[in-house]
């Protein structure tokens, strides 16, 4: 990229061009979205009517459980998406147009880390409306619900820089997914997103009570369906803040190295 000195304005700027290239490429790509719009749907009918009954005694209460845990679990799975962009754009030579752009080299970073934003809306739209459609309904209020949008947001954005790193790690595209699912797998899984960790044998439930996924669906229920938010809240914000204290600096450094 240019060598010319570019101010933070400019570059949260070229950023923010370049989060609006990747949303673009998602308007004339739809079918880029499924994972984030048909699985989640697919997910919620199978552990639902499945395994309701068997769980909670009627698929009724079990929806009200599972569905603050699902819409995490997407939240999660969707931060994959950055790192696979990312590490695309370099394989396909894309990134060599950049640096002969004038704009910040931290441009294509940004870009990609905010257009996931998209992505996580659009997984939590999808979910929610389809929860409320068979059933599910929240059980605090409109400003509650926002909360939880935002915490599940930024949670998100924070697992991102994983997935960057990840992604700068590897050398192909169809890496990235495998080496980042083993990662998140016993963190989704590991936790309290489908049944309650009481109902856990002892030695599971030590991992289920420290794993920050455990939290954030902890917050997320008690922000729509009542209970102590407050805390459970400021439990997943520290999660959040720590895992991006640790994978940011990670991330940067192995794009910066990958950028050469």
């Amino acid at each position: 990229m240019t060598t010319l000195h570019i101010g933070p304005a400019a570059g949260v700027r070229h950023g923010l061009a370049l989060a609006g290239r990747s949303v673009a490429k998602i308007r004339k790509n739809p079918e880029s979205l499924l994972d984030v719009t048909l699985q989640p749907i697919l997910f919620l009918v199978v552990f639902v009517y499945l395994f309701g009954g068997a769980i909670s005694g009627g698929t009724g209460e079990y929806l009200q459980y599972l569905l603050p845990g699902m819409m995490v679990q997407n939240i999660v799975f969707a931060s994959l998406g950055t790192g696979i962009a990312l590490n695309t754009d370099i394989t396909k030579g894309v990134f060599d147009r950049f640096r002969s752009m004038p704009i910040a080299r931290s441009a294509p970073l940004v870009g990609a880390v905010l257009a996931d934003v998209v992505r996580f809306v659009v997984t939590l739209t999808v979910l929610v409306l389809f929860a409320y459609a068979i059933g599910f309904r929240v059980q605090t209020d409109p400003a509650r619900f926002l909360v939880a949008v935002a915490l599940l947001v930024v949670f998100g954005l924070c697992l991102c820089w994983v997935s960057v790193w990840v992604g700068m790690l590897v050398k192909s595209p169809q890496a990235v997914p495998g080496t980042l699912v083993a990662f998140l797998m016993p963190l989704t899984f590991g936790s309290n997103v489908f049944v309650p960790a009481e109902t856990l044998p002892g030695w599971l439930r030590v991992w289920v009570d420290v794993n920050p996924v455990s939290h954030l669906a902890d917050a997320t229920r008690a922000l729509l369906l009542g209970g102590d938010w407050v805390a459970n809240t400021a439990w997943a914000f520290l999660w959040a803040a720590v895992i991006a204290a640790v994978f940011f600096p990670l991330a940067v450094r192995a794009y910066r190295r990958r950028m050469g």
